[in-house]
């Protein structure tokens, strides 16, 4: 039934398959047995395997158990998603936040709920999977505007009228090409139409602003981004997300969005590591200064090579090659010279624009970036960048 699809995806070098990881994450792994550089992780920070965040889950799980049991509406609202959800509000400089299980299940729940049938939802051409099958579920008309062209979200406005919300949505920083959104233009726009401006932060939290709160905190935007959507599982090394927002908002979802009201909740030891990850992020910069400096490292070794990089402006740096088949060629013997790095293809990014999408870990050594820039320049010389 499905043959003629897979074989036609593997004719054109777009089929995709999973890598077992046979140890912890972390800066390097075992597989097959062979230690690998994994240069692919959103690990930011280097916390998964935090002793922190271990032992906030195994002291959770002892008092807690494991499963939650239900949705959090019918039973499954442990104390532990309460007090994160608190502490997530806090950390975002907003009234409230809500927990939910994973960056898809937000970013798809959120846009549902708001957008309805005589409303506009304004969304960049570059943004996450989740966001595009977000404003897809909603019953919005929605208007993609060029990737990070306010001018040109402007003029969709001016041509669109709407009798009920207007919404711009926008990844903070984007995922497979690391630049940032032009947030503080977008607060202008949304302010000027009054619309709503919600920000997917997935890979802003913990990354970006002085004191690693996000997008908004890198902007000096505080309380005039209306949505600030995020997830755990980055550079907070744990699992799920969370929007934060107004109580009315969080409120509204809480009775609107139905990824998070159908939806089993976390299990309590997942919200206790995520707790622990705010608690090291808020009282401990050594992790975000170290992260900046092998990105900063990186980056400038593949600038002397000439490795066309794209618009990176944060951990997240591509190496653009464009042909899908040469792309996963040279995934293939990045990863033979002992550096796991992804080949990124349609439809994840635009056609011609396929990549081996890189990201930095405040856990790399500088032997680590010196041996991936290394190989990165032994794969030039071959002929495969």
């Amino acid at each position: 039934m499905f043959e003629t699809e897979l074989f036609q995806l593997e004719q054109n070098h777009l089929l995709r398959s999973l890598t077992p990881i046979e140890s912890c994450p972390g800066p390097h792994v075992t597989i097959n047995g062979k230690d690998t550089l994994l240069l692919c992780s959103n690990d930011y920070l280097g916390l998964a395997a935090h002793p922190a965040l271990c032992k906030a889950a195994s002291e959770a799980i002892k008092q807690y158990g494991f499963g939650s049991g239900s949705s959090r509406l019918v039973s499954g609202s442990s104390i532990l998603h309460h007090e994160l959800e608190h502490r997530l509000a806090r950390f975002k400089g907003t009234d409230a936040a809500l927990v939910f299980n994973s960056g898809y299940a937000a970013n798809t729940g959120i846009i549902q709920a708001i957008a309805q049938d005589d409303d506009i939802i304004l969304s960049d051409s570059l943004n996450h999977a989740s966001i595009v099958d977000g404003c897809r579920l909603s019953r919005a008309q929605v208007l993609i505007y060029r990737h990070n062209d306010v001018n040109h979200a402007e003029e969709l406005f001016r041509k669109h009228h709407a009798s009920g919300r207007r919404l711009i949505v926008t990844d903070g920083v984007f995922s497979m090409d690391g630049d940032i959104a032009p947030l503080p233009d977008l607060v202008h726009l949304a302010e000027r139409y009054n619309a709503l401006l919600m920000v997917d932060d997935a890979h802003a939290t913990g990354v970006l602003g002085k004191t690693g709160r996000g997008s908004v905190e890198h902007f000096n935007l505080a309380g005039r981004v209306h949505i600030q959507m995020g997830t755990l599982s980055k550079a907070l090394g744990s699992f799920g997300a969370y929007v934060a927002g107004n109580c009315d908002l969080i409120e509204f979802l809480i009775n609107r969005a139905r990824s998070f009201i159908y939806s089993t909740a976390l299990p309590p030891a997942v919200c206790a590591a995520s707790t622990a990850a705010l608690d090291l992020i808020e009282c401990e910069s050594i992790h975000r200064e170290r992260l900046w400096k092998n990105r900063n490292k990186f980056i400038a070794g593949l600038r002397e090579l000439g490795i066309d990089t794209g618009m990176s402006e944060t951990p997240i740096i591509p190496l653009i090659i464009g042909d899908s088949a040469k792309t996963a060629e040279a995934a293939k013997k990045l990863f033979e010279y002992g550096v796991y790095a992804s080949a990124i293809r349609p439809p994840t990014v635009p056609d011609g624009t396929a990549r081996i999408r890189t990201t930095l870990m405040a856990s790399h050594s500088d032997q680590d970036i010196d041996m991936a820039v290394d190989q990165v320049r032994r794969l030039k010389q071959e002929g495969h960048l």
